[in-house]
């Protein structure tokens, strides 16, 4: 029966990220991206408690897709980050 609830609130939390994601505007995205690698780090360190965790299958099962998920959320960003803060460096000759 647990494992219907975490379904739940993986597929609620997945809409819910979606609808917010698609409503920002373009020229919001990357600042709001870099601010989001801290509850990315938040969300892999709860997915690797719940992947490492003595639960059933299915909780194994989600929470290594959620370290998955989470790990290339965290890249990514600190790479658009990274990206951004080359725009604002002087160009060298």
């Amino acid at each position: 029966m647990q494992e219907i609830y975490l379904i739940f609130v993986v597929l609620l939390a997945a809409l819910l990220g979606f609808e917010l994601i698609r409503k920002v505007p373009a020229t919001l995205h990357t600042p709001l991206m870099s601010g989001s690698n801290a509850i990315s780090g938040i969300t892999l360190v709860g997915a690797l408690a719940s992947s490492g965790g003595d639960y059933g299958w299915l909780t194994v099962i989600l929470g290594t897709l959620a370290v998955a998920l989470a790990s290339i959320n965290v890249v990514g960003g600190y790479m658009v980050t990274d990206r951004m803060l080359g725009m604002f460096k002087k160009k060298q000759k």
